[in-house]
């Protein structure tokens, strides 16, 4: 693996990172969203999951993270896997077009990384049953992030789910919390509603739930977290919460560290052992 991660500014301390030795493992699975850390190289940002003890990375092509050259991403794929990280996502990926040779690329791309579960941006309706013939052949999940109230198509991912019910059930939703809010869409309400077809969940924080330049580290804002993971764990979720924590982009690691203490102090008070953030 070319390059060598880089020191993080700030010492993790026991505290951020230390798991209670008492309690059930929990079942909520913790991961991260590779755009976090878009301004470093996959070396880098080995390093840092590392450092923070996650292995669930959902990946996007953004620097060399996950690069849709095949030869490429088959080094990619043997870095993560040397270092014991997990592929269970990829995206945001855009589906653009309702065409079936952009779609099968996309699909083989994931097929090649190993993925279950493809984050779409932005497929329009009507190429929905276009992509429901790739999810069929490929049996690879699609989950559908809403964007908040500038998306044209998918606000709410109750956008989502008015299109998608009646179809093959490996077409859902990607579930960001901070765009959901920001939609007007009670995040733990659309949770259940979604319900099976949740497949992925973006986590973030805002300090004001209708601002979307009001992100803040998880835990500093009013983001309802322990009742979204009381909701997650009732629908008995079975994917990954990714911390998504786009502010920052030049040093993230501080914000980064705080958010995966918060969350892991919360399913620690919920009666969890720990975070798991492992498959």
């Amino acid at each position: 693996m070319a390059g060598a991660a880089i020191s993080i500014p700030v010492r993790l301390s026991a505290a951020a990172l230390s798991r209670p030795a008492a309690g059930k493992a929990s079942p909520i699975k913790l991961g991260l969203a590779s755009y976090t850390f878009r301004n470093f190289s996959r070396a880098q940002l080995i390093g840092f999951m590392k450092q923070l003890e996650v292995s669930g990375l959902n990946a996007k092509d953004v620097k060399d993270h996950l690069p849709t050259d095949a030869t490429q991403e088959s080094q990619a794929i043997a870095d993560y896997t040397a270092a014991d990280i997990h592929l269970h996502a990829a995206g945001a990926i855009y589906f653009l077009k309702d065409e079936d040779e952009d779609i099968r690329a996309k699909f083989e791309y994931c097929k090649r990384a190993g993925v279950t579960v493809i984050v779409a941006g932005d497929p329009t309706p009507a190429s929905l049953p276009r992509v429901e013939k790739f999810v069929k052949e490929y049996d690879i999940r699609i989950a559908i992030h809403n964007h908040g109230p500038e998306d044209k198509l998918w606000q709410s991912p109750l956008d989502i789910l008015k299109l998608v019910k009646n179809m093959d059930p490996r077409i859902g939703c990607c579930i960001d919390v901070g765009h959901t809010a920001r939609a007007g869409t009670d995040v733990v309400e659309a949770i259940h509603e979604v319900g099976p077809r949740l497949f992925n969940m973006h986590m973030k924080d805002l300090a004001d739930l209708k601002v979307k330049e009001s992100q803040v580290a998880v835990g500093e804002g009013k983001m309802p977290v322990r009742a979204i993971f009381e909701a997650l764990v009732a629908n008995k979720y079975a994917g990954f919460v990714d911390l998504e924590y786009e502010i920052h982009a030049d040093d993230p690691m501080p914000g980064v560290i705080r958010s995966f203490a918060y969350m892991r102090g919360v399913l620690a008070g919920m009666g969890n052992a720990k975070g798991n953030d492992t498959v």
